[in-house]
Protein backbone atom coordinates (compact mmCIF):
# COMPACT_ATOMS: atom_id res chain seq x y z
CA UNK A 1 0.00 0.00 0.00
CA UNK A 2 2.53 2.63 0.94
CA UNK A 3 4.86 2.16 -2.27
CA UNK A 4 1.79 3.19 -4.18
CA UNK A 5 0.25 5.70 -2.28
CA UNK A 6 0.58 9.50 -3.44
CA UNK A 7 -2.48 11.44 -2.93
CA UNK A 8 -5.10 10.61 -0.12
CA UNK A 9 -8.11 11.77 0.45
CA UNK A 10 -10.37 11.52 3.61
CA UNK A 11 -13.71 11.60 3.91
CA UNK A 12 -14.79 12.97 7.13
CA UNK A 13 -11.71 14.84 7.88
CA UNK A 14 -13.05 17.06 10.46
CA UNK A 15 -13.26 14.12 13.42
CA UNK A 16 -10.02 15.27 15.48
CA UNK A 17 -8.29 11.74 14.87
CA UNK A 18 -8.92 11.58 10.79
CA UNK A 19 -7.53 15.65 10.84
CA UNK A 20 -4.49 14.42 13.02
CA UNK A 21 -3.51 11.50 10.66
CA UNK A 22 -4.05 13.91 7.51
CA UNK A 23 -1.68 16.24 9.04
CA UNK A 24 0.43 13.30 9.81
CA UNK A 25 1.01 12.33 6.12
CA UNK A 26 0.63 15.80 4.69
CA UNK A 27 4.18 15.78 6.57
CA UNK A 28 5.66 12.73 5.48
CA UNK A 29 4.77 14.74 2.24
CA UNK A 30 1.59 13.23 0.83
CA UNK A 31 -0.93 14.68 -0.88
CA UNK A 32 -3.93 15.43 1.25
CA UNK A 33 -7.24 16.27 0.60
CA UNK A 34 -10.98 16.10 2.76
CA UNK A 35 -14.40 16.57 2.93
CA UNK A 36 -16.38 16.89 5.72
CA UNK A 37 -20.48 18.29 6.27
CA UNK A 38 -19.73 20.47 9.45
CA UNK A 39 -16.49 22.21 8.89
CA UNK A 40 -16.25 24.54 12.17
CA UNK A 41 -13.42 24.96 14.23
CA UNK A 42 -11.48 24.15 16.29
CA UNK A 43 -10.63 21.59 13.57
CA UNK A 44 -11.21 23.48 10.56
CA UNK A 45 -8.50 26.10 11.83
CA UNK A 46 -6.22 23.67 12.65
CA UNK A 47 -6.78 21.58 8.77
CA UNK A 48 -6.45 25.79 7.61
CA UNK A 49 -3.33 26.37 9.10
CA UNK A 50 -1.59 23.31 7.97
CA UNK A 51 -2.33 24.44 4.76
CA UNK A 52 -5.00 21.16 4.14
CA UNK A 53 -8.24 22.36 2.05
CA UNK A 54 -11.43 20.92 3.18
CA UNK A 55 -14.30 20.42 0.60
CA UNK A 56 -17.58 21.71 2.67
CA UNK A 57 -20.29 18.87 2.57
CA UNK A 58 -19.63 15.22 0.54
CA UNK A 59 -20.18 15.04 -3.00
CA UNK A 60 -18.71 12.62 -5.77
CA UNK A 61 -16.54 15.41 -7.89
CA UNK A 62 -14.41 15.84 -4.50
CA UNK A 63 -13.28 12.48 -5.81
CA UNK A 64 -12.80 13.56 -9.57
CA UNK A 65 -8.73 14.09 -8.67
CA UNK A 66 -8.61 10.40 -8.41
CA UNK A 67 -6.76 9.98 -5.24
CA UNK A 68 -4.26 6.95 -5.09
CA UNK A 69 -6.42 6.22 -1.29
CA UNK A 70 -9.74 7.27 -0.36
CA UNK A 71 -10.02 6.97 3.95
CA UNK A 72 -13.26 6.45 5.24
CA UNK A 73 -14.24 8.03 8.54
CA UNK A 74 -16.31 5.90 10.98
CA UNK A 75 -19.36 8.14 10.61
CA UNK A 76 -19.63 7.54 7.31
CA UNK A 77 -22.52 5.21 6.21
CA UNK A 78 -23.81 3.37 2.79
CA UNK A 79 -25.38 6.08 0.78
CA UNK A 80 -22.74 8.79 1.37
CA UNK A 81 -21.99 10.16 -1.97
CA UNK A 82 -17.99 10.09 -1.72
CA UNK A 83 -18.19 6.69 -0.59
CA UNK A 84 -20.77 5.06 -2.84
CA UNK A 85 -18.45 6.99 -5.87
CA UNK A 86 -15.45 5.19 -3.97
CA UNK A 87 -17.33 1.83 -4.18
CA UNK A 88 -18.80 2.03 -7.86
CA UNK A 89 -15.38 3.51 -9.59
CA UNK A 90 -13.40 0.94 -7.36
CA UNK A 91 -10.80 3.43 -5.89
CA UNK A 92 -8.40 1.95 -3.19
CA UNK A 93 -10.21 2.86 0.23
CA UNK A 94 -9.72 2.13 4.03
CA UNK A 95 -10.83 2.93 7.06
CA UNK A 96 -8.52 5.18 9.61
CA UNK A 97 -7.13 2.21 12.14
CA UNK A 98 -6.12 0.63 8.82
CA UNK A 99 -4.68 3.71 7.84
CA UNK A 100 -2.80 4.05 11.01
CA UNK A 101 -1.75 0.08 11.32
CA UNK A 102 0.39 0.82 7.59
CA UNK A 103 1.65 3.89 7.74
CA UNK A 104 2.24 4.87 11.27
CA UNK A 105 2.29 1.68 13.37
CA UNK A 106 4.14 -0.97 12.07
CA UNK A 107 7.65 -1.21 12.76
CA UNK A 108 7.24 0.46 16.01
CA UNK A 109 6.37 -0.89 19.63
CA UNK A 110 2.65 -0.25 19.89
CA UNK A 111 1.31 -0.08 23.53
CA UNK A 112 -2.92 -0.43 23.27
CA UNK A 113 -5.01 0.24 26.30
CA UNK A 114 -8.77 -0.99 26.17
CA UNK A 115 -11.29 -1.86 28.39
CA UNK A 116 -15.00 -0.17 29.22
CA UNK A 117 -13.87 2.55 31.42
CA UNK A 118 -10.34 4.76 31.31
CA UNK A 119 -8.79 4.38 28.80
CA UNK A 120 -8.67 7.83 27.47
CA UNK A 121 -7.16 8.48 30.93
CA UNK A 122 -4.90 5.50 31.22
CA UNK A 123 -3.59 6.46 28.04
CA UNK A 124 -3.02 10.08 28.51
CA UNK A 125 -0.80 9.08 31.42
CA UNK A 126 1.27 6.36 30.07
CA UNK A 127 1.51 9.19 27.24
CA UNK A 128 3.28 11.82 30.01
CA UNK A 129 5.08 9.43 31.75
CA UNK A 130 6.98 8.13 28.05
CA UNK A 131 7.21 11.79 27.09
CA UNK A 132 8.14 12.98 30.33
CA UNK A 133 10.92 10.71 30.57
CA UNK A 134 12.38 11.84 26.82
CA UNK A 135 11.28 8.58 25.36
CA UNK A 136 9.33 10.95 22.35
CA UNK A 137 5.84 8.48 21.92
CA UNK A 138 3.80 8.68 18.59
CA UNK A 139 0.50 8.50 20.86
CA UNK A 140 -3.83 9.21 19.79
CA UNK A 141 -6.34 9.32 21.93
CA UNK A 142 -9.54 9.69 23.17
CA UNK A 143 -9.46 13.34 24.72
CA UNK A 144 -7.38 15.93 25.24
CA UNK A 145 -3.94 15.43 28.08
CA UNK A 146 -3.34 18.65 29.37
CA UNK A 147 0.41 18.33 29.10
CA UNK A 148 0.65 17.56 26.03
CA UNK A 149 -2.19 19.99 24.83
CA UNK A 150 -3.37 17.42 21.57
CA UNK A 151 -4.37 14.29 21.26
CA UNK A 152 -2.36 12.74 18.68
CA UNK A 153 1.19 13.29 17.65
CA UNK A 154 3.29 11.14 15.29
CA UNK A 155 7.11 10.83 15.97
CA UNK A 156 10.07 9.15 14.40
CA UNK A 157 10.58 7.24 18.20
CA UNK A 158 10.03 3.71 19.10
CA UNK A 159 6.96 3.79 20.98
CA UNK A 160 3.25 4.20 19.44
CA UNK A 161 1.18 4.33 22.33
CA UNK A 162 -2.52 4.24 21.35
CA UNK A 163 -5.88 4.65 22.99
CA UNK A 164 -7.75 0.88 22.09
CA UNK A 165 -11.44 1.94 20.90
CA UNK A 166 -14.10 -1.83 20.50
CA UNK A 167 -16.17 0.30 18.80
CA UNK A 168 -16.59 -1.01 15.18
CA UNK A 169 -13.90 0.25 12.30
CA UNK A 170 -16.11 1.44 9.59
CA UNK A 171 -19.39 0.22 7.88
CA UNK A 172 -17.72 -2.15 5.65
CA UNK A 173 -15.27 -3.36 8.62
CA UNK A 174 -17.60 -4.17 12.01
CA UNK A 175 -14.62 -5.45 13.78
CA UNK A 176 -13.46 -3.62 17.06
CA UNK A 177 -11.19 -0.89 16.24
CA UNK A 178 -8.46 -2.13 17.85
CA UNK A 179 -7.59 -5.24 15.76
CA UNK A 180 -5.59 -3.03 13.97
CA UNK A 181 -3.50 -1.89 15.98
CA UNK A 182 -0.56 -4.26 16.58
CA UNK A 183 -0.28 -4.64 20.30
CA UNK A 184 3.33 -5.55 21.29
CA UNK A 185 1.69 -4.64 24.62
CA UNK A 186 -1.91 -4.44 25.84
CA UNK A 187 -4.12 -2.99 28.53
CA UNK A 188 -7.34 -4.22 29.35
CA UNK A 189 -8.29 -2.05 32.19
CA UNK A 190 -12.24 -3.41 32.65
CA UNK A 191 -15.01 -4.92 30.49
CA UNK A 192 -18.45 -4.17 30.98
CA UNK A 193 -21.64 -4.54 28.39
CA UNK A 194 -21.68 -0.76 26.45
CA UNK A 195 -22.14 -0.08 22.58
CA UNK A 196 -25.45 -1.01 22.68
CA UNK A 197 -25.97 -0.22 18.78
CA UNK A 198 -23.40 -2.47 18.03
CA UNK A 199 -22.92 -5.55 20.93
CA UNK A 200 -25.95 -7.48 21.68
CA UNK A 201 -24.85 -8.56 25.03
CA UNK A 202 -21.78 -8.79 27.15
CA UNK A 203 -20.48 -12.10 25.43
CA UNK A 204 -20.64 -10.28 22.08
CA UNK A 205 -18.56 -7.85 23.81
CA UNK A 206 -15.78 -10.35 25.49
CA UNK A 207 -15.87 -12.11 21.86
CA UNK A 208 -14.66 -9.12 20.62
CA UNK A 209 -11.65 -8.64 23.23
CA UNK A 210 -10.78 -12.11 22.45
CA UNK A 211 -10.08 -11.34 19.19
CA UNK A 212 -7.42 -8.49 20.05
CA UNK A 213 -5.84 -10.94 22.49
CA UNK A 214 -4.88 -13.11 20.17
CA UNK A 215 -3.16 -10.86 18.69
CA UNK A 216 -0.83 -9.86 21.22
CA UNK A 217 2.90 -11.93 20.18
CA UNK A 218 4.53 -14.81 22.34
CA UNK A 219 6.81 -12.02 23.16
CA UNK A 220 4.54 -9.41 23.95
CA UNK A 221 2.08 -8.85 27.13
CA UNK A 222 -1.04 -8.83 27.86
CA UNK A 223 -1.59 -6.52 31.43
CA UNK A 224 -5.69 -7.22 32.77
CA UNK A 225 -7.49 -6.31 35.79
CA UNK A 226 -7.47 -9.43 37.94
CA UNK A 227 -10.22 -7.91 39.87
CA UNK A 228 -12.68 -7.78 37.08
CA UNK A 229 -14.52 -10.98 36.43
CA UNK A 230 -15.48 -10.49 33.25
CA UNK A 231 -12.00 -10.65 32.24
CA UNK A 232 -10.69 -13.94 34.08
CA UNK A 233 -12.01 -16.27 31.49
CA UNK A 234 -10.07 -14.03 28.48
CA UNK A 235 -7.06 -14.47 30.24
CA UNK A 236 -6.77 -18.53 29.72
CA UNK A 237 -5.06 -20.37 27.50
CA UNK A 238 -3.71 -17.20 25.11
CA UNK A 239 -0.46 -17.60 23.25
CA UNK A 240 1.22 -14.50 25.20
CA UNK A 241 2.49 -13.69 28.79
CA UNK A 242 -0.27 -12.53 30.51
CA UNK A 243 0.28 -10.45 34.05
CA UNK A 244 -2.45 -9.21 36.38
CA UNK A 245 -2.62 -5.65 37.91
CA UNK A 246 -5.37 -4.67 40.68
CA UNK A 247 -5.85 -4.63 44.58
CA UNK A 248 -6.46 -8.38 45.05
CA UNK A 249 -3.99 -10.60 46.79
CA UNK A 250 -3.67 -12.59 43.54
CA UNK A 251 -2.39 -10.12 41.15
CA UNK A 252 1.49 -10.27 39.85
CA UNK A 253 1.18 -6.15 40.20
CA UNK A 254 -0.50 -5.49 43.16
CA UNK A 255 -1.24 -2.01 44.76
CA UNK A 256 -2.02 -1.65 48.87
CA UNK A 257 -2.19 0.32 50.98
CA UNK A 258 -4.52 2.65 49.38
CA UNK A 259 -5.32 6.15 50.54
CA UNK A 260 -7.92 8.44 48.49
CA UNK A 261 -7.58 11.89 49.82
CA UNK A 262 -9.51 14.95 48.58
CA UNK A 263 -6.61 16.26 45.82
CA UNK A 264 -4.39 12.97 45.14
CA UNK A 265 -3.95 9.37 45.82
CA UNK A 266 -1.50 7.13 47.39
CA UNK A 267 -0.94 3.37 46.86
CA UNK A 268 2.08 0.76 47.30
CA UNK A 269 3.36 -1.25 45.33
CA UNK A 270 5.95 -3.68 47.14
CA UNK A 271 9.24 -1.74 47.66
CA UNK A 272 7.72 1.51 46.22
CA UNK A 273 5.17 4.05 47.18
CA UNK A 274 3.50 5.84 44.42
CA UNK A 275 1.26 9.20 45.00
CA UNK A 276 -1.36 10.27 42.09
CA UNK A 277 -2.44 13.70 41.47
CA UNK A 278 -5.94 12.54 40.21
CA UNK A 279 -8.74 11.40 42.93
CA UNK A 280 -10.97 8.49 43.03
CA UNK A 281 -10.35 4.34 43.01
CA UNK A 282 -10.78 4.15 39.33
CA UNK A 283 -7.89 6.36 38.56
CA UNK A 284 -5.62 4.50 40.74
CA UNK A 285 -6.63 0.95 39.13
CA UNK A 286 -5.71 3.48 35.86
CA UNK A 287 -2.46 4.09 37.33
CA UNK A 288 -1.62 0.79 38.13
CA UNK A 289 -1.79 -0.41 35.08
CA UNK A 290 0.46 2.47 33.84
CA UNK A 291 2.87 1.61 36.48
CA UNK A 292 2.59 -2.69 35.16
CA UNK A 293 3.42 -1.48 31.53
CA UNK A 294 5.76 1.41 32.29
CA UNK A 295 7.77 -1.27 34.12
CA UNK A 296 7.80 -3.63 31.32
CA UNK A 297 9.25 -1.36 29.13
CA UNK A 298 12.13 -0.65 31.30
CA UNK A 299 11.14 2.61 32.88
CA UNK A 300 12.22 2.76 36.68
CA UNK A 301 9.55 3.36 39.64
CA UNK A 302 11.24 6.65 40.55
CA UNK A 303 10.85 7.28 36.55
CA UNK A 304 7.15 7.03 36.78
CA UNK A 305 6.72 9.12 40.45
CA UNK A 306 8.47 12.01 38.46
CA UNK A 307 5.91 11.98 35.79
CA UNK A 308 2.95 11.37 37.73
CA UNK A 309 4.20 14.59 39.97
CA UNK A 310 3.31 16.53 37.09
CA UNK A 311 0.73 15.00 35.44
CA UNK A 312 -2.18 18.03 35.09
CA UNK A 313 -5.44 15.32 34.32
CA UNK A 314 -7.02 15.49 30.79
CA UNK A 315 -10.10 17.78 29.82
CA UNK A 316 -13.44 16.70 30.10
CA UNK A 317 -12.25 14.12 32.92
CA UNK A 318 -13.69 15.73 36.11
CA UNK A 319 -12.36 18.81 34.65
CA UNK A 320 -13.18 22.16 36.61
CA UNK A 321 -14.38 24.49 34.22
CA UNK A 322 -14.91 27.42 36.52
CA UNK A 323 -16.29 28.70 39.82
CA UNK A 324 -19.08 31.51 39.70
CA UNK A 325 -20.97 32.45 43.26
CA UNK A 326 -19.43 30.28 45.09
CA UNK A 327 -20.74 26.75 42.72
CA UNK A 328 -18.03 24.89 41.51
CA UNK A 329 -18.89 23.45 37.85
CA UNK A 330 -17.04 20.34 36.90
CA UNK A 331 -17.59 18.74 33.24
CA UNK A 332 -17.01 14.97 32.92
CA UNK A 333 -17.28 12.63 29.93
CA UNK A 334 -18.90 10.23 31.59
CA UNK A 335 -22.08 8.20 30.24
CA UNK A 336 -22.22 4.93 30.84
CA UNK A 337 -23.91 4.32 34.45
CA UNK A 338 -20.40 3.04 35.94
CA UNK A 339 -18.45 6.06 34.83
CA UNK A 340 -21.07 7.96 36.55
CA UNK A 341 -20.56 6.41 39.63
CA UNK A 342 -16.88 6.53 39.99
CA UNK A 343 -16.93 10.00 39.20
CA UNK A 344 -19.64 10.60 41.86
CA UNK A 345 -17.46 8.49 43.94
CA UNK A 346 -13.89 10.59 43.53
CA UNK A 347 -16.20 13.59 44.01
CA UNK A 348 -17.55 12.86 47.40
CA UNK A 349 -14.01 12.04 48.29
CA UNK A 350 -12.91 15.53 46.93
CA UNK A 351 -16.18 17.53 48.04
CA UNK A 352 -17.13 15.62 51.09
CA UNK A 353 -19.39 18.45 52.80
CA UNK A 354 -20.65 20.11 49.74
CA UNK A 355 -23.88 19.81 47.76
CA UNK A 356 -23.19 17.73 44.93
CA UNK A 357 -25.27 17.73 41.97
CA UNK A 358 -25.42 15.74 38.91
CA UNK A 359 -26.34 16.57 35.51
CA UNK A 360 -26.88 13.96 32.93
CA UNK A 361 -27.09 13.67 29.14
CA UNK A 362 -28.33 10.50 28.04
CA UNK A 363 -27.13 10.76 24.21
CA UNK A 364 -25.06 7.37 23.79
CA UNK A 365 -26.36 5.02 21.88
CA UNK A 366 -26.34 2.82 25.00
CA UNK A 367 -28.29 5.36 27.31
CA UNK A 368 -30.62 6.14 25.27
CA UNK A 369 -31.68 2.62 25.59
CA UNK A 370 -33.43 0.71 28.51
CA UNK A 371 -30.38 -1.91 29.04
CA UNK A 372 -29.62 0.37 32.23
CA UNK A 373 -32.66 1.38 33.47
CA UNK A 374 -31.94 0.04 37.06
CA UNK A 375 -28.34 0.60 36.82
CA UNK A 376 -28.58 3.99 36.29
CA UNK A 377 -30.70 4.85 39.63
CA UNK A 378 -27.60 3.32 41.85
CA UNK A 379 -25.15 4.75 39.66
CA UNK A 380 -26.17 8.21 40.91
CA UNK A 381 -25.50 7.09 44.68
CA UNK A 382 -23.27 9.85 45.81
CA UNK A 383 -25.52 12.78 43.53
CA UNK A 384 -27.18 14.87 46.03
CA UNK A 385 -29.58 16.02 44.04
CA UNK A 386 -30.16 14.61 39.97
CA UNK A 387 -31.27 16.14 36.94
CA UNK A 388 -31.46 14.32 33.52
CA UNK A 389 -31.93 16.14 30.08
CA UNK A 390 -34.44 15.31 27.41
CA UNK A 391 -33.26 11.67 25.88
CA UNK A 392 -31.80 12.12 22.85
CA UNK A 393 -33.58 11.01 19.51
CA UNK A 394 -35.82 8.81 21.42
CA UNK A 395 -38.13 9.21 19.62
CA UNK A 396 -35.58 6.75 16.72
CA UNK A 397 -35.57 3.78 18.65
CA UNK A 398 -38.29 1.29 19.17
CA UNK A 399 -41.02 2.24 21.82
CA UNK A 400 -39.59 -1.51 23.73
CA UNK A 401 -35.70 -0.14 23.69
CA UNK A 402 -36.03 3.53 24.72
CA UNK A 403 -34.85 4.36 28.51
CA UNK A 404 -38.08 5.33 30.45
CA UNK A 405 -37.42 9.18 31.64
CA UNK A 406 -40.48 9.03 34.13
CA UNK A 407 -39.32 5.87 35.50
CA UNK A 408 -36.33 7.22 36.17
CA UNK A 409 -37.60 9.94 38.54
CA UNK A 410 -39.80 7.78 39.77
CA UNK A 411 -36.62 5.38 41.01
CA UNK A 412 -34.43 7.83 41.69
CA UNK A 413 -37.24 10.27 44.07
CA UNK A 414 -38.22 6.43 45.69
CA UNK A 415 -34.84 6.96 47.26
CA UNK A 416 -35.12 9.87 48.74
CA UNK A 417 -33.34 12.09 46.20
CA UNK A 418 -34.63 15.00 44.55
CA UNK A 419 -34.72 14.75 40.77
CA UNK A 420 -35.85 16.20 37.48
CA UNK A 421 -36.52 15.79 34.14
CA UNK A 422 -36.02 18.67 31.76
CA UNK A 423 -36.26 19.13 27.91
CA UNK A 424 -32.52 21.46 27.77
CA UNK A 425 -29.78 23.26 28.74
CA UNK A 426 -31.60 26.20 28.95
CA UNK A 427 -34.42 24.56 31.07
CA UNK A 428 -31.84 22.85 33.24
CA UNK A 429 -29.96 26.24 33.74
CA UNK A 430 -32.97 28.14 34.59
CA UNK A 431 -33.87 25.41 37.27
CA UNK A 432 -30.47 24.19 38.93
CA UNK A 433 -29.57 28.27 39.41
CA UNK A 434 -32.25 28.98 41.51
CA UNK A 435 -32.28 25.99 44.22
CA UNK A 436 -28.10 26.58 44.37
CA UNK A 437 -26.37 27.85 47.58
CA UNK A 438 -22.55 28.97 47.30
CA UNK A 439 -20.13 26.06 48.15
CA UNK A 440 -22.49 23.75 45.88
CA UNK A 441 -20.81 21.52 43.12
CA UNK A 442 -22.39 20.72 39.67
CA UNK A 443 -21.07 17.91 37.74
CA UNK A 444 -22.30 17.87 34.06
CA UNK A 445 -22.59 14.30 32.66
CA UNK A 446 -22.49 14.45 28.64
CA UNK A 447 -20.49 12.78 25.89
CA UNK A 448 -21.17 16.17 23.84
CA UNK A 449 -21.68 19.31 23.87
CA UNK A 450 -24.94 19.45 25.52
CA UNK A 451 -25.79 22.90 24.50
CA UNK A 452 -22.82 25.18 25.63
CA UNK A 453 -24.45 24.31 29.28
CA UNK A 454 -20.95 24.92 31.38
CA UNK A 455 -20.51 28.44 30.11
CA UNK A 456 -24.44 29.02 30.49
CA UNK A 457 -24.27 27.74 33.92
CA UNK A 458 -21.60 30.04 34.65
CA UNK A 459 -22.66 33.29 33.18
CA UNK A 460 -25.53 33.04 35.14
CA UNK A 461 -24.19 32.26 38.05
CA UNK A 462 -21.95 35.07 37.28
CA UNK A 463 -24.84 37.13 37.64
CA UNK A 464 -26.55 36.24 40.17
Amino acid sequence: MRSEVRSVHFVGICGTAMAAAAAAMQEREFQVSGSDQDVYPPMSTFLAERKIGVMSGYAEHNLAHKPDLVVIGNAISRGNPEAEAALEKKLAYCSLPELLKEFFIRGKRSLVVTGTHGKTTTTSLLAWVFEHNGLNPSYLIGGIPNNLEQGARFTDGEWFIIEGDEYDTAFFDKRSKFVHYLPEVAVINNLEFDHADIFDNLAAIQRSFSHFIRLIPRNGLLLANGDDPNLAALLNGTHCPVKRFGLGEDNAVRAFNLKLAPTASEFEIPSFKFHLNLVGELNVRNALAVVACAKHCGLSNKQIQSAFDTFKGIKRRMEVRGIAGGVTVVDDFGHHPTAIRETLRALRIKYPRQKIWAVFEPRSNTTRRNVFQTELVSAFANADAVVVAQVARLELLPAQERLDPARLMQDLQACGKPAAYLPDADAIVGHVTKNLQGGDVICVFSNGGFGGIHGKLLERLGRA
